[in-house]
Order: structure tokens, then C-alpha cells, then sequence
């Protein structure tokens, strides 16, 4: 199995700056096998080749897919590229409005960000998989960030995986992973739709959505 986390929106709580957001979006992109991740690694070039890149032979390339840059029309041409149904989508929605002031600090929001991605991950069904669990994450945390997070998923999760599975957990720029650059877009749909009551993109996949919930109501 392999897990594309992202996020949208930021942990800032200073509402009177303009750029505040008053959600935080976790998503995962789950998929549940091998051949699926390779239908989003295809569909996400053939989005980049077809649609970004076609006539721009002698300038600079657009090398990944954003959510909040690319048009509607190439996110449908993207899902349209994504035949298999072995996948799925989960997603947390912070209301930031609600979060405790001690949870606002450098410290609180370490601890709140890890502890929400514990909540989404123990939304999935662990205990069939056959191989090991690869959750792949978008690299945006210090070395001792990163060490924190891992062993704090990995001790909270290791007792839904089988015996003779593991977790892995990977952080990498969305540069180097085209899974993160997929679920960047499904995240996005999903901060629209809460944040700016936009369900256009949202609406095109939202039958894949299999967990969804607002935290802090």
C-alpha cells in the first residue's frame, strides 16, 4: 500500500493578517496497490507532456502539477487519465478558529500537526494489507521535525498493521514525487470546498472520497 499525505492551508492563528487561512486540510491519497501508484505517476506526466508542456519547447519547463495553478479543465483531463477504482481519498479539515491557544504555539502546532495525521492515518483499514505500508510525505519539516513525526506515527499505528508488516515513512519534495503531486490537487478541491465554498474540482472526485470529516467543528 502506498499513502500520499499533503496538506493546504497553514497552522498561522494571527486572523488579521489577510493570508491567514481559517482551515488546515490534511489528505491522503491512498492507493492500494503497486500498478495503481504507476496509473497516477503516468497520468501525471501525460498531464505535464499533453497539457503544461506541449508548446514550450524552447522555454522553461513546468516540471509538477499544482492544485492551485492549474486550471480546472487540466485537472479534468488528469482524473480522466486515472482508469483503476483501487484507491481512495481521506481527508481532515481543521477548524483553526476552535484550536486551544496552547495548541497555537512553535511547540502546539508540532504537536497538533502529528497528532492529526495520526487521526486521518487510524481512519484507514490496516490490518488486511499484504506488504508493507509506504506513506510518503511532503518534505517541509527539520531533521528533528521529521524524527518526531516518524516515530511518533510509527508507535501509534504499529499495533493496526499485521505481525510481519511495517510502516515507512518517506519525506520528499513534491519534485520528486509525482503521488504528492496528485494528491496536492485532490487536497486543494478539498481546502476549496471549506474555505471558499468552491466545490468545482471538488465535485469531479468526490465520489472517491472515502473519509471526510471536519475536526473543531
Amino acid at each position: 500500500m502506498f499513502i500520499y499525505l499533503d496538506e493546504s492551508g497553514d497552522l498561522g492563528f494571527d486572523f488579521s493578517r489577510k493570508k491567514t487561512t481559517k482551515k488546515f486540510v490534511i489528505t491522503l491519497l491512498v492507493c492500494n496497490s503497486d500498478s495503481v501508484r504507476k496509473e497516477f505517476t503516468k497520468a501525471v506526466r501525460r498531464t505535464l507532456k499533453n497539457k503544461l508542456n506541449q508548446k514550450k519547447k524552447n522555454s522553461r519547463q513546468i516540471t509538477e502539477l499544482k492544485g492551485i495553478n492549474t486550471t480546472l479543465e487540466i485537472k479534468r483531463y488528469f482524473f480522466r487519465n486515472i482508469k483503476s477504482n483501487n484507491w481512495s481519498i481521506y481527508a481532515l479539515v481543521l477548524n483553526k478558529v476552535r484550536v486551544e491557544t496552547h495548541l497555537q504555539t512553535k511547540v502546539g502546532k508540532k504537536k497538533l500537526y502529528n497528532f492529526l495525521a495520526r487521526f486521518l492515518m487510524e481512519k484507514l483499514n490496516l490490518s488486511n494489507v499484504q506488504s508493507n505500508v509506504e506513506l510518503i510525505v511532503d518534505r517541509c519539516k527539520n531533521k528533528e521535525e521529521v524524527r518526531d513525526f516518524n516515530q511518533y506515527l510509527i508507535n501509534q499505528l504499529e499495533a493496526l498493521l499485521p505481525l510481519n508488516t511495517d510502516l515507512n515513512i518517506v519525506h520528499l519534495t513534491s519534485h520528486e514525487s509525482t503521488g504528492l503531486q496528485a494528491v496536492d490537487l485532490f487536497c486543494w478541491g478539498i481546502f476549496r470546498k471549506y474555505e471558499n465554498n468552491d466545490m468545482e474540482w471538488y465535485k469531479v472526485y468526490g465520489d472517491k472520497v472515502g473519509f471526510e470529516t471536519e475536526y473543531l467543528r
